[in-house]
């Protein structure tokens, strides 16, 4: 079964989406036709358009579809009911898409995931212009990331496939806001970010980057004493979910504000032009 690859990865499908035709998966299933969303059927007929969507272009075989969208124990009748969806997805995906048994497996052409393709580019993007230093264009093109998202991955679709998926973009999702958040941290935008990452570590409470993000951004705004206890509440619930201490980079910061380390005194703003 295919994946969606790394965040450097090669672009999605090789097969070119019609122009009039746009698939989303950062949040609820949705098609557009010239901006206009179609029916796409049942819940399990839209579990198949995904799954097959995230093989960008490559064939599917019918036990690995059984597998990702219904799992080890799949109806008896499942057979009829895949030849029923993929009926059902021809007929909603109208001129243009593609959907084919190509004799080992099922072949969506003609559609892909648009979002996720965009978010790839503007990931790739934000990644090349923090390597280059430039962390205010790396922060911009990382929010435009951010922004395609309308909720959870595939959200509200049950497949096997998909929550593992879902799982896994939750996680790349979180892994571009660190940096997006490390980044303004760095250009010394600490004061605007510390709510939203009192509400993220609240929301992730054992994650300790969030935990370190916003002990950063609380000594940046001449708050070490509340980073101090920012980091005794990481250590507290540390211990008690998983009888574990702080990592190294959690402690390490912890040092450096118990010793008034001056590189984590407050910094001067950089204005954007």
């Amino acid at each position: 079964m295919g994946t969606t690859g790394t965040e450097r990865g090669p672009h999605m499908a090789t097969t070119a989406a019609s122009p009039a035709l746009r698939c989303e998966l950062l949040g609820p299933l949705r098609a557009l036709r010239d901006g206009v969303e179609i029916p796409l059927g049942p819940p399990k007929q839209r579990a198949v358009l995904a799954v097959l969507l995230l093989q960008e272009g490559r064939p599917l075989s019918y036990d690995g579809l059984v597998e990702a969208v219904w799992g080890g124990a799949p109806p008896v009748h499942v057979r009829n009911l895949v030849q029923k969806y993929v009926s059902g997805l021809r007929r909603a995906l109208g001129d243009g898409p593609e959907l084919s048994w190509t004799g080992t497996g099922y072949l969506l052409t003609g559609a892909e995931a648009d979002d996720l393709r965009e978010r790839r580019r503007l990931v790739d993007q934000a990644l090349a212009a923090r390597d280059a230093g430039d962390l205010r264009r790396a922060g911009e093109l990382a929010r435009r990331a951010e922004e395609l998202w309308r909720g959870d991955f595939a959200e509200g679709l049950q497949a096997p496939y998909l929550a593992a998926e879902r799982l896994r973009w939750a996680e790349k999702r979180l892994t571009v806001l660190e940096a997006r958040l490390a980044g303004a941290i760095e250009l010394g935008q600490s004061f605007e970010y510390v709510h939203e990452l009192v509400r993220l570590v609240a929301a992730h409470p054992l994650r300790e980057r969030l935990a370190e993000l916003l002990m950063l951004a609380l000594c940046r705004t001449g708050r070490p004493t509340d980073a101090l206890t920012a980091y005794e509440a990481a250590r507290h619930r540390l211990a008690e979910a998983m009888g574990a201490d702080p990592g190294p980079a959690l402690r390490s910061l912890h040092e450096r504000i118990l010793r008034q380390d001056p590189e984590l005194l407050p910094v001067p703003v950089v204005s954007v032009p």
